[in-house]
């Protein structure tokens, strides 16, 4: 009698994944506390954030949502200013080009 086995031969093709034997022999490796554990870390050290088992008050939730929308405002300004200090020497150097080819004629 043949034992049962978890495992899956790749011979019958299975399109998608190549014929790759690990895709189909994957498991889990570590335990949901341990994810909890590094989302938690990690978060904290991106976000300043900690995943509290409480619920949040109005105005921890407001505090949440200014300090984002800070960052965010932040973000923008940055964007602009690189553009601008971007696009400024490229638009006087194409008016440096079109003054050159006028002259040229």
């Amino acid at each position: 009698m043949a034992r049962n086995r978890r495992r899956h031969s790749t011979g019958f093709g299975y399109i998608g994944f190549g014929n790759n034997q690990n895709v189909f022999n994957q498991s889990t490796k570590k335990a949901f506390s341990t994810l909890k554990e590094k989302l938690n870390s990690e978060t904290h050290y991106h976000y300043k954030v900690d995943f509290l088992h409480k619920k949040l008050s109005k105005t921890e939730k407001n505090a949440i949502k200014e300090r984002i929308k800070k960052q965010e405002k932040i973000k923008f300004q940055k964007t602009i200013a690189a553009f601008i200090a971007l696009a400024i020497p490229i638009f006087f150097f194409i008016k440096f080009l079109i003054s050159k080819l006028a002259s040229n004629m």
